[in-house]
C-alpha cells in the first residue's frame, strides 16, 4: 500500500496519476514536466527554464513528504533534443553538483511537442545503506 503525495497547489495532472507515491521510507515522484497549474505548457523553447521548473516541482513533492534535495537518490531523465543535453546539465548541476544521485538520460519524444524535459525521481528517507 502506498500513500499519495500531492503538494498544495500542485498542477492538475494531464493523466490519471498523483505527483508522488510514498511506500515506507521511499518516495516515487511521477515524471514531472513544465506544466502550470491548469496544465498549460510553460517556458516553451527554453530547456534551462523547463529543467529548473521541473526540478523545483520535484522538490515540492519531496518536501511535502518531509524530505529535501539530499534525499533524492535516483533520477530518470527524458530529453526531447540531444542538442539540449549540455544546457540541461548546467541547470541539473546547480541542484545536484555535490553528491549527485544515480541517473539515466534518454532522448525521447514527450507527451507534448513544446515540452523539452521530463524527470521522474526516487527519494529515500531512511538511513544510508
Amino acid at each position: 500500500m502506498f500513500t499519495p503525495v500531492i503538494p498544495e497547489g500542485a498542477p492538475t495532472p494531464i493523466a490519471p496519476f498523483v505527483p508522488g507515491s510514498r511506500v515506507g521510507d521511499t518516495l516515487y515522484v511521477a515524471g514531472m514536466l513544465a506544466l502550470g497549474p491548469n496544465g498549460e505548457s510553460l517556458h516553451t523553447g527554453d530547456v534551462k527554464a523547463q529543467t529548473r521548473y521541473v526540478i523545483e516541482e520535484i522538490l515540492r513533492v519531496v518536501k511535502a513528504s518531509g524530505g529535501d534535495l539530499s534525499d533524492i537518490c535516483y533520477n530518470a531523465i527524458f530529453l526531447k533534443n540531444r542538442d539540449d543535453y549540455a544546457a540541461f546539465n548546467e541547470v541539473y548541476a546547480e541542484y545536484f553538483g555535490k553528491n549527485p544521485p544515480a541517473r539515466y538520460c534518454i532522448i525521447s519524444e514527450l507527451v507534448r511537442e513544446e515540452l523539452l524535459v521530463e524527470i521522474a525521481t526516487t527519494a529515500y528517507f531512511g538511513q544510508p545503506g
